[in-house]
């Protein structure tokens, strides 16, 4: 975990994704990160057999984006992800997707539970799990809050 934020691969904006304002339809940002925390589940624990070893999987609870600036067909884009806080059954990530231009794209926040999928309920992380998650807050603690991080939405009104 020495990489802080966690860096994805570079991603390419597909045809597919394109809406008739012609830039990303909005649900495909939240592909674009959700492929990111793909990349950055091994290195927890979790992968394609970690369901049918354990019984377990992650839930995403709450996921907030932030759509920055418009992506288009073509565009070439990675994602980072920060650890902002876990406990036994969750964990707390921020995101950004970068454009290989180097400006950014869109921020997302998620609130993920890990659950047993017996009940489903929510869960404790196995021992070694819990470890690699702590392991990468350790690496990301000292790294300043995301200025978007936490965020609510509402109609800001005057008086």
């Amino acid at each position: 975990m020495k990489n802080a934020p966690f860096r994805s691969d570079l991603l390419t904006i597909r045809p597919e994704w394109i809406d008739y304002n012609g830039h990303l339809n909005m649900a495909y940002y939240s592909v674009l990160m959700d492929q990111t925390a793909d990349e950055a589940y091994p290195l927890f624990g979790f992968g394609p057999d970690y369901l049918k070893n354990t019984g377990c999987t992650t839930y995403v609870a709450e996921f907030h984006v932030c759509y920055v600036r418009e992506l288009h067909e073509g565009d070439r884009v990675y994602g980072t992800i920060q650890m902002l806080d876990f406990d036994a059954k969750r964990f707390h990530m921020y995101q950004e997707l970068w454009h290989e231009d180097g400006w950014l794209a869109a921020t997302g926040e998620a609130l993920t539970l890990h659950v047993d999928q017996s009940g489903p309920k929510v869960a404790p992380m196995p021992a070694d799990v819990l470890a690699n998650v702590g392991k990468m807050f350790e690496a990301h603690k000292s790294l300043p809050r995301p200025e978007r991080a936490g965020r609510s939405i509402g109609i800001k009104r005057k008086g």
